[in-house]
């Protein structure tokens, strides 16, 4: 969890708490909601972008197979080399 293990969070909690003044505990606690509430909004975001992507290139790879095949029907077969020895008969 970003890059900190369980451990360092939790004294980092505990310093928290001992810092942040009772009182003001409602306040902070509203104020972390709303960060992982934006936070959670733009993963989605991001993943929603990705798939969109993803999706697009999907749809674009049966266009270049499309043209790569009307580029041989017009210019032919593209040559092959062959490697190691040609048999004969």
């Amino acid at each position: 969890m970003f890059g900190i293990s369980w451990t360092e969070f939790i004294v980092i909690l505990i310093i928290a708490i001992c810092i942040v003044p009772a009182k003001n505990w409602p306040d902070v606690a509203k104020f972390l909601a709303r960060i992982f509430k934006y936070i959670r909004n733009i993963i989605w975001k991001l993943s929603d972008i990705n798939e969109q992507i993803q999706e697009r290139i999907e749809l674009e790879k049966p266009i270049d197979d499309l043209i790569e095949n009307a580029k041989n029907d017009v210019f032919g077969e593209p040559v092959k080399k062959s490697r190691g020895k040609k048999k004969t008969k």
